[in-house]
């Protein structure tokens, strides 16, 4: 039966030039059919402690990279975190200080008129210059389908050293947004930055502005000690865990919820797991409780 994809190890050399030790391993290990004998064979690897943990997921991550498309990642047009061209800058630099990112997508009049991109650095100029003009200084806006793969975009991002685009949906509005480190964060996972926490940080963090930050890797047990929570732990053991099962599916960057007396928001997710989320006590627990409570008569 003639093989229409010949195996690359059967090409690469003539029979002749290739080794005793060559030819025994294809006998003994013949190469993987599809792309499911190709893991199944990783996975087996792992077990037999030939490659570890974090590489056989990176490997994984990339198989999925070329499965997925811009709407299984992006962050839904809903929560993303734009500035109003008509805004001054003492309206929306606080904004971006509290978001902490590196670029923001900048529209005029509706978030489906995105007219390009702003660099959180180039806001320096605004404490250095007498006239700071916002349009001036926006870099172009990259537009992209919601189908389109993530294989192909990453290869895009590093041809032309871009790193944030503009997702649109078939009939040309904006459905989200999506990075460079969303995209290779599907591959490595969680990539950390300045604004994350340290080795010696701990699990939970209290922000000044009364919110928590918190692994999603956090114990339910270290969570309900801390919070003064009862959350169970015998279906998840870990928050992170928790919140996804609320869910009943891993939830994008921006959701909330709310479990009791507490708010919880995504802050960080990838397609396969939840990474870090803000935590918050709801204002108005206490009055709904006592909604609820029967009045005296």
């Amino acid at each position: 039966m003639n093989d229409s994809y010949p195996s690359r190890r059967q090409t690469d050399k003539p029979q002749e030039k290739r080794s005793l030790l060559e030819r025994l391993t294809d006998l003994i290990s013949p190469e993987p059919d599809s792309r499911s004998e190709l893991l199944e064979i990783l996975q087996d690897a792992h077990e037999r402690n030939l490659i570890d943990a974090d590489s056989l997921s990176m490997i994984e991550g990339v198989f999925q990279v070329s499965e997925l498309c811009a709407r299984d990642i992006m962050v839904p047009r809903a929560q993303m975190d734009a500035i109003n061209i008509a805004d001054t800058p003492d309206e929306f630099i606080p904004f971006v200080l509290e978001r902490a990112h590196s670029r923001y997508p900048v529209y005029d009049g509706n978030r489906d008129n995105v007219i390009g991109v702003l660099l959180a650095k180039d806001l320096l100029r605004y404490y250095a210059e007498e006239e700071f003009d916002v349009r001036g200084m926006l870099r172009p806006a990259v537009f992209i389908p919601e189908s389109k793969r993530l294989n192909v975009l990453l290869h895009d991002f590093r041809m032309n050293r871009n790193h944030i685009a503009i997702v649109v949906d078939e009939y040309g509005g904006v459905a989200g947004l999506i990075t460079i480190e969303d995209v290779l964060e599907q591959i490595v996972g969680d990539i950390e930055d300045e604004y994350d926490f340290d080795e010696e940080s701990g699990n939970i963090i209290a922000s000044p502005d009364g919110r928590f930050r918190v692994r999603a890797l956090t114990e339910i047990a270290q969570f309900n000690e801390v919070f003064g929570t009862h959350f169970p732990d015998e279906e998840v053991d870990t928050i992170g865990g928790l919140v996804t099962h609320h869910f009943g599916r891993v939830p994008h960057r921006g959701e909330k919820v709310r479990m009791g007396e507490l708010i919880f928001e995504v802050q960080r997710a990838d397609a396969r797991q939840v990474h870090m989320l803000l935590v918050r006590r709801d204002p108005m627990a206490g009055q709904r409780e006592s909604e609820l409570q029967p009045q005296g008569t």
